[in-house]
């Protein structure tokens, strides 16, 4: 596939023109090695991106040294520190070909979805990157894609490794929660409603439309699809809103019908579902029949859109939040006593898959 040349916010990356003198200016310089690699592209970036002042000691030593954010410049008297890690692989997570600024995106912004999740503001990261061979080009829009988007959720890059070997990049993120607040899966309670931000099944459709699967004369919205699935949108403003509202919440990286169960049983729950509410995009829409975009929408994954437990009570309040960042948020069920997912369109059983992604099915 040819990615589309524009950024995470919808602009244009560079002109050909540009192209040409990135290219020619990376073609000049001497061959690269794995420390010129790390200081060029990662070390120097990082200081341009979040500048953060809880970092010690950041790229270049054994180790970082980081201050926990305690006390009143936080606002926080007393944190909890929150980790996670996401590996993406080529030809798993993204295709072969795919535009290498997408690919530094995608790392960081998985991992900033599970920060969203858990209500906890991201900080620091680390980076892994195994690379087949020292190609400049790819390394600066990767770098690109990787730290515009650290800088625009203040995440600071403070450490991580370069191998060669099989495309590869695994990021490292750590941020923090108040004390004893962090959303948590487990905390749902019977008679919660569900709801989820944005819309699903569109990267699954933007996968089959990059990939030659899907075909459409709907250009405008076959672009739409494709960049959400190049450029996933963590939603880690509206995780730190929902920290105070909402009783559980994860994030939608394996499809609904893969990620929904979890959450019910980590609550012991049952979930009821109305399929008819699943939100689909107008660009989904345009592509596809509605039977499509309804099997997309629960099963495809990759969309990192938050799933979310709320009482009938703060269902508004939580609407409220999502409006003021201008987020979508749909009410799809509830929670009930019982186990398991309860699918349903049109008041008749709906056979969803029973599960959803998986990498060793």
């Amino acid at each position: 596939m040819v990615a589309p040349a524009v950024g995470a916010g919808g602009e244009r990356l560079t002109g050909a023109g540009d192209e040409w003198l990135l290219e020619r200016a990376v073609s000049t310089r001497p061959p690269l090695g794995e420390f010129d690699l790390i200081e060029r592209y990662f070390q120097q970036s990082s200081t341009e991106s979040a500048r953060r002042p809880d970092v010690i000691l950041g790229i270049g030593d054994d180790a970082a040294v980081l201050r926990m954010p305690y006390g009143v410049p936080y606002g926080v008297p007393d944190a909890d520190l929150v980790a996670a890690v996401d590996t993406v692989v080529a030809g798993r997570h993204f295709l072969p070909d795919c535009d290498a600024r997408s690919i530094g995106h995608r790392a960081l912004a998985v991992n900033l979805s599970d920060m969203a999740a858990m209500g906890a503001t991201p900080a620091w990261a680390t980076l892994a990157l195994t690379l087949p061979a020292l190609d400049e080009s790819w390394l600066e829009r990767f770098s690109l894609g990787f730290m515009t988007l650290a800088k625009e959720h203040g995440v600071a890059l403070v450490g991580g490794d370069t191998t060669g070997g099989p495309l590869t990049v695994s990021v490292q993120i750590l941020g923090f929660v108040p004390h004893g607040r962090a959303l948590r899966r487990g905390g749902a309670q019977a008679g919660d409603v569900l709801m989820v931000t944005g819309t699903l099944g569109d990267s699954g459709a933007g996968l089959a439309l990059a990939s030659g699967k899907l075909a459409t004369a709907e250009r405008a919205a076959a672009s739409e699809l494709i960049q959400r699935f190049d450029y996933p949108t963590p939603r880690v403003q509206f995780g730190l809103r929902a920290r105070n509202i909402a009783h559980a919440a994860m994030d939608i990286s394996d499809g609904l019908a893969g990620d929904l169960p979890k959450l019910a049983a980590a609550s012991g729950l049952a979930a009821w579902v109305d399929v008819a509410k699943l939100p689909l995009s107008a660009a989904m829409r345009a592509v596809v029949p509605a039977a499509q975009a309804r099997e997309w929408a629960v099963a495809a994954g990759d969309d990192y859109e938050l799933l979310l437990a709320v009482s009938p009570q703060d269902a508004d309040r939580l609407t409220e939040a999502a409006r003021q960042l201008n987020l979508t948020l749909t009410a799809i069920g509830e929670l009930r006593r019982g186990n398991g997912v309860t699918w349903e369109l049109d008041g008749v059983a709906f056979a969803a898959p029973a599960q959803g992604y998986d990498h060793f099915r």
